[in-house]
């Protein structure tokens, strides 16, 4: 072929000296479907926003089950340390009151029989471990 210049509507590789415009990954002529970048910036911004909401509740969750663990530890921690003369039932609710020189006591009396300091109610569970009932 002549080293003459081909029009710019015709793709004509002078190295190899072929016509290809069929291996090219971009449109060569005005007919071919525009090609456009995709724009990810969008899709990245709304995925950042959708897993910053996800995380934060699930941060969230775990929270409130670490505050209600502590809350747990907590009563357990004053029932095991309070005075009581009988071996407590798995199941049954017990009655926890404070005494006027501030220790607390376990016991089978109910509020409404009694003018105790009222702390709160407990069952025991199979766990071995105290549920606040009220």
């Amino acid at each position: 072929m002549s080293d003459k210049k081909k029009p710019d509507s015709i793709v004509f590789n002078i190295e190899s000296q072929k016509y290809d415009a069929s291996l090219k990954p971009y449109a060569t002529n005005v007919g071919a479907p525009v090609i456009t970048s995709t724009d990810t910036a969008a899709w990245k911004n709304r995925s950042i926003h959708k897993l910053n909401h996800q995380i934060h509740s699930r941060f969230e969750e775990i929270k409130k089950q670490y505050e209600q663990l502590i809350q747990e530890f907590e009563f357990n921690n004053v029932i095991y340390n309070a005075k009581f003369n009988f071996e407590p039932i798995t199941g049954k609710t017990y009655h926890l009151y404070k005494r006027a020189n501030g220790e607390n006591f376990l016991s089978i009396i109910a509020q409404d029989q009694c003018n105790f300091n009222f702390q709160g109610s407990f069952r025991l569970n199979t766990y071995q471990s105290w549920e606040k009932v009220i």
